[in-house]
């Protein structure tokens, strides 16, 4: 018997390495280029929220205005950032959990060359005057085909692998991943046709934008990262996922209420009176669907607090789900009509509650994800503890700050614009030393960014340390691996759940 399981389990570390070996070039390439776009849209992020408290900061230069910098800043971080570490860990995660090695990764790779063309073509042309003016759809007309294009040949080769899966069990991984796959061409494809292709009605189409934003953040960068978390804490932790049934309320509601959302931004707009309420409340209900996948983590991942505190995989991914939890209480907060919802509609609070969304939620899960996965491609552990302890502390202490000081000083705003009897520029003081503090916060995640994309980069570079023990962010003194060197996907090894 115990020839027959030590059999298997070599045969199955022959079948992770086989998968891991046809995914390098792909997976670390998207990881790559996302961290780079990274230190861009941090970059731009700076000079944006300079010039708010800065009008004459490079105001010889025209490409640098506010209006074309903070619209570059955003879509640097969604398509260049969010969709290219998005796209890394699904093909890697699907293709380990459906057992399959990678049989495309040349065309993968081509393809994501494209993405980044669209995304580098799109920067430049929200630079040069040439943005649309709607929010998180910036980019010239042109671009939107291109990049659906490449979307399908990057992802179309897991929603293959999970079909000639072997038969088994289907984790909750997979079903919050597959449904990002699929729900995301939905939401691309009817927002840019009814936009581009056949536009009609202004004011709708300023809806359609709305529910766009809503919809990029609810359906598919939160499912991402919920199934990536899903994955990670149990495989880390080695303990199967709390409440099975907790996470598929999760997914369910996630499903049912998300579809909703967005339309409360429009509130005042001549549109039916009862769409500003129904989004303002489908975004309060994401509540739902965020705490119960919240508690089934978090409660997995506090099982064996040491491994918790030592792993540079958990440390990210718990602190991504508390920013998860923090993201539904402000979207409570900030959606409630007559009272915050007016306040936070035109203001910085928006942007606060978007960074902390895209940054200190999904973010953090995917630097958790990279931190996994990485040495698992390259064979190779991470060069410095030292460098992952800055990355982990100056990120948490910054995105928790800017989110902090945008919403805040976004509620500030928003009752200097509510104040009809006072000049205008009431609002923008009340404004002016929150955003003095936003644009030096940046700094910061923007060192803490650099030591990430340098320790990555080494890294696909083949330049990291051999050790058959994980890089952990403090030393273990019991002379044993923590849970990140178990790396077994068989799901007849462990319980279901926990994959």
């Amino acid at each position: 018997m115990s020839s027959e399981v030590s059999q298997n389990l070599e045969q199955d570390a022959v079948l992770r390495a086989s998968i891991d070996r046809s995914l390098r070039h792909p997976v670390m390439f998207f990881l790559t280029s996302g961290a780079a776009w990274l230190a861009v849209s941090i970059i731009l992020g700076m000079i944006s929220s300079a010039k708010v408290h800065s009008p004459d900061f490079l105001d010889s230069c025209g490409w640098l205005t506010y209006g074309r910098t903070q619209a570059a800043h955003i879509n640097a971080l969604i398509y260049g950032w969010g969709f290219q570490a998005a796209f890394g860990v699904i093909i890697w995660l699907l293709s380990r959990l459906s057992r399959q090695e990678c049989r495309a990764a040349g065309l993968i790779l081509a393809a994501g060359h494209v993405w980044n063309l669209g995304v580098f073509v799109g920067i430049l042309g929200i630079l040069a005057g040439f943005g649309t003016g709607m929010p998180w759809m910036e980019f010239p007309s042109f671009c939107w085909p291109v990049m659906l294009l490449s979307y399908f040949a990057i992802m179309v080769w897991s929603l293959v692998q999970f079909k000639v899966r072997p038969e088994g069990h289907v984790y909750i991984s997979q079903w919050y991943l597959m449904a990002a796959m699929i729900w995301f061409p939905w939401v691309f494809i009817t927002a840019n046709v009814l936009l581009h292709v056949i536009p009609g009605n202004p004011v709708m189409a300023a809806g359609i934008n709305a529910w766009y934003k809503s919809s990029l953040l609810f359906l598919f960068f939160t499912p991402v990262a919920l199934g990536t978390a899903f994955y990670l804490v149990p495989k880390v932790s080695g303990r199967p996922i709390h409440s099975y049934s907790l996470a598929q309320l999760g997914f369910w509601s996630l499903a049912v209420i998300m579809p909703w959302a967005g339309m409360q931004k429009l509130t005042g707009a001549p549109i039916p009176y009862f769409l500003p309420y129904l989004g303002a409340t489908a975004t309060i209900l994401f509540f739902i669907p965020a705490l119960t996948a919240a508690v089934s983590i978090l409660r997995t991942a506090i099982a064996d607090p040491e491994i918790a505190s030592h792993s540079p995989t958990l440390r990210f991914t718990m602190a991504g789900i508390v920013g998860l939890v923090v993201m539904a209480v402000a979207a409570v907060f900030l959606n409630i009509p007559g009272k915050t919802l007016e306040l936070s509609q035109f203001s910085m609070s928006g942007y606060g509650f978007e960074i902390l969304a895209l940054y200190g939620f999904f973010s953090f899960v995917m630097f958790g994800a990279i931190y996994f996965i990485v040495p698992r491609i390259t064979r190779r552990e991470w060069l410095s503890r030292r460098l992952i302890k800055w990355h982990f502390f100056l990120s948490t202490y910054g995105v928790s700050l800017i989110a902090l000081v945008a919403i805040f000083g976004g509620l500030q705003q928003g009752i200097g614009q509510e104040a009809f009897d006072q000049p205008w520029s009431e609002a923008s003081q009340r404004a002016f030393p929150y955003a003095v503090l936003i644009t030096f916060i940046w700094f910061f995640i923007m060192l803490s960014n650099i030591f990430f994309f340098m320790h990555l980069t080494v890294m696909w570079l083949r330049l990291g340390r051999r050790s058959t023990h994980p890089t952990l962010l403090v030393s273990d003194h019991h002379g044993s691996p923590h849970g990140e060197d178990g790396d077994i996907d068989n799901a007849g090894s462990m319980t279901a759940s926990a994959h």
